[in-house]
């Protein structure tokens, strides 16, 4: 409001300075003429008087008043407010001065707008990356951090922004990192390890010094890469060498020693060369079961492998296989229960299918004491097929049920290599459902038994 009275003050104030100029004249020019010539001397006096303060006027709306506004205007553009515009008049030069700066404040807004579209699209790709990121300029304070950064560290945003790294983080390794990083002024690697409701992830840390145009240094950038994953896969590859060698060590070592000690002992009789030769060959057919199960799970593995779909009746394949087991079910005296719905018809491969029904019925016998029973059951629910097999054997306990479907895992180890396990089975039925889009469950108590169960879409 002063800023509107101010060029109204500064009309009237040059208004009054000119009256009173004016009347000064007119009383010292007036008695100095005499007759007609003293009316005429007044009225050319007050006349001027009349043409200077037109001219006043017209300066002041022309000129005066505009720059004032306009002058306003450019105080609200320094502020940041590009909303505001200057009245543009029809007078060539206050009208082009009110045109352009009506140009600068939308150029100015145009940029702001784009400036704060890609800051959002900016902060956006930062928030929504898989790695968490930190921010930090020369002085050590943190400027920026991601919504990764918040879930592998915890807090919020506000406890880390603005502070001293060393402040908000208590991990000796990310000081040393943010510390190379500076100092010698190249990329560092490091690597710790982070715990969250008794679960663990590995984190590598990159960091990264940027520099400005003259090549300054201006900060570092930490990225804090979630490597668990990898190091999950890692570790079961080194799991898996282990364990095939073991595996295939075991049965080479039995073949070689009852082979040498059969060429080495002349005088051994016919009998024990019989029991020495049936080892050889049991252990043989293990070897080889090993290793057809390995092949058949490398298959099953690759990308290319194709299914042969073609409809499948659910019912047929459950007798088939129950038909199979039924002999090593009856030495043991386990008692084979089925029920299942009519008309479960499907699309997919009959071949496989069956290999995951009769893996998991050779499973559930071996790990169910004589006089046990099997229940098979198999129904329909909402646009998937069940089917679940359940048994009251030995039982799984609950902190190795995560691990039962990893190559070579055994729950129980010795038993497993009695009842001629590779331990792939389970390995293989997983590859085999998911190659149908499907999922399997286990449900399992220690000593009660156990309930696998296996959804396959109708399509």
């Amino acid at each position: 409001m002063k800023q509107k009275q101010t060029p109204i003050r500064l009309f009237f104030s040059y208004a009054v300075i000119a009256s009173l100029l004016f009347l000064a004249l007119l009383a010292l020019i007036v008695p100095l003429t005499s007759g007609g010539d003293r009316a005429i001397a007044a009225m050319i006096l007050i006349g001027s008087y009349a043409v200077i303060i037109v001219l006043f006027y017209q300066i002041y709306l022309n000129y005066v008043k505009p720059v004032k506004g306009i002058t306003a205007i450019l105080n609200e553009l320094i502020k940041g407010n590009y909303k505001v515009r200057a009245q543009e008049s029809f007078h060539h030069d206050t009208g082009r001065l009110a045109y352009s700066v009506n140009r600068l404040a939308r150029n100015l807004q145009d940029l702001n707008r784009q400036e704060k579209m890609h800051d959002r699209q900016l902060r956006t790709v930062i928030d929504n990356m898989e790695s968490g990121i930190m921010l930090i300029d020369e002085q050590g304070y943190v400027h920026l951090v991601n919504r990764k950064f918040t879930e592998q560290f915890g807090k919020s945003v506000a406890d880390y922004h603005d502070k001293l790294y060393y402040e908000v983080i208590d991990r000796r390794k990310i000081h040393q990192t943010v510390q190379e990083a500076f100092l010698y002024e190249q990329t560092v690697k490091e690597s710790i390890t982070l715990e969250h409701d008794s679960k663990k992830s590995y984190i590598e840390i990159v960091g990264a010094p940027f520099f400005n145009e003259k090549h300054d240094l201006r900060g570092v950038v930490l990225v804090f890469h979630d490597i668990t994953d990898l190091k999950r896969v890692e570790q079961m590859r080194k799991d898996f060498v282990a364990n095939v060698s073991h595996e295939l060590k075991t049965p080479i070592t039995s073949i070689k020693g009852f082979a040498e000690t059969i060429l080495d002992d002349d005088a051994t009789d016919a009998a024990v060369q019989r029991k020495f030769l049936t080892i050889i060959y049991n252990e043989s057919d293990r070897l080889q079961a090993l290793i057809h199960d390995l092949l058949e799970l490398s298959k099953l593995e690759k990308e290319e492998m194709k299914l042969k779909l073609s409809k499948v009746n659910i019912a047929n394949l459950i007798e088939d296989s129950i038909d199979i087991v039924r002999g090593q079910a009856e030495k043991k005296a386990i008692t084979l229960n089925f029920k299942f719905d009519e008309d479960l018809v499907l699309t997919g491969d009959a071949a496989r299918l069956k290999q995951v029904i009769l893996n998991l019925l050779y499973n559930a016998i071996n790990y169910t004491p004589n006089d046990g029973a099997i229940y098979i059951e198999a129904k329909k629910i909402n646009h998937a097929f069940e089917i679940a097999i359940k048994d009251n054997g030995i039982g799984i306990p609950r902190s190795m049920l995560s691990r039962i479907f990893e190559r070579f895992y055994r729950v129980d180890k010795a038993r497993s290599r009695n009842t001629g396990g590779t331990g792939l089975g389970l390995a293989i039925v997983k590859h085999i459902v998911e190659a149908h889009h499907g999922s399997i469950h286990v449900k399992s108590e220690l000593n009660k038994g156990s309930r696998f169960s296996v959804r396959l879409p109708i399509n």
